[in-house]
């Protein structure tokens, strides 16, 4: 694994919660490591594999100058946030941002702040039966590409299923796709939970109509179990519709409590 790393990159802004911080600005000096997707660059001498440190630092000192924050861990976080969506070969970014002037009463060297930021994959479900399904469908998957910190790598065909449970309603449009995604799962939930309000869905009866369903199947490997959410999904490993898309994506893909792959699961339902 190939890091890029900043040492004592010192910069002006304007950061702080301090009236005359925001107003006049001190020196700020900021360390940052920048994690590799790929050690394709050293193998095959391609600047276009890594990331260009002179750009970082560019970018670094621009975004930190160009804004105000109130606090150093906005500050280090939000750009942490820039670095990766900025940069496509970085994988994941540790920041530690440090305040020379920090005004505290006492002599000290500097007070800082460390961020890290790491892109996760996620699975996602699409369904929907109520309206133009298949608009609805590609409305929500336009909407989280462009949701800052989420990209869209890959997308199943949609299918066409019965519903699930004895609900009598229409059948359902159903698709998976791949995200590459540095948001926590509760932040991605909330995220997919504002796609639905923007597209009118609404829960009343459980599985029963919608115009348009989003969950999380699989987010790296972890396993989660909160009252909101459960990563994996419960019970998708006896679900036609989220194995058969998942499985035209990420057929290799292993439950991380079952032990089997998404192939393997699909083919134990049919």
């Amino acid at each position: 694994m190939n890091t890029v790393n900043i040492k004592g990159l010192s910069f002006f802004g304007k950061h702080g919660v301090l009236p005359e911080e925001n107003s006049l600005g001190q020196k700020f000096v900021l360390d940052c490591s920048v994690t590799l997707k790929t050690e394709f660059a050293d193998i095959n001498d391609d600047i276009q594999k890594t990331v260009d440190y002179s750009k970082l630092c560019e970018s670094i000192t621009s975004f930190l100058s160009e804004n105000t924050f109130s606090l150093l861990e906005t500050a280090a976080y939000k750009t942490c946030c820039m670095i990766l969506d900025s940069f496509a070969e970085a994988e994941g970014v540790v920041i530690e941002m440090k305040k020379p002037w920090a005004p505290v009463g006492q002599e000290i060297e500097y007070a800082s702040v460390r961020s890290e930021l790491k892109r996760h994959t996620a699975f996602i479900s699409i369904g929907s039966n109520m309206g133009n399904k298949e608009q609805c469908i590609r409305a929500a998957i336009k909407i989280l590409n462009k949701t800052e910190g989420c990209a869209v790598e890959q997308i199943s065909p949609i299918i066409e299923t019965k519903p699930y449970g004895d609900i009598l309603q229409d059948d359902f449009l159903n698709c998976a796709l791949r995200l590459s995604t540095y948001h926590s799962p509760q932040a991605l939930l909330s995220i997919l939970n504002t796609i639905e309000k923007k597209l009118h869905r609404v829960r009343t009866v459980r599985w029963g109509p919608r115009t348009i369903d989003l969950d999380i199947v699989f987010y790296d490997d972890i396993v989660l179990d909160t009252e909101d959410l459960h990563i994996p999904h419960i019970d998708m490993q006896n679900r036609s519709f989220v194995l058969i898309p998942l499985c035209s994506i990420a057929p290799y893909y292993r439950h991380p409590i079952l032990n089997k792959t998404v192939e393997q699961l699909r083919k134990g339902i049919l």
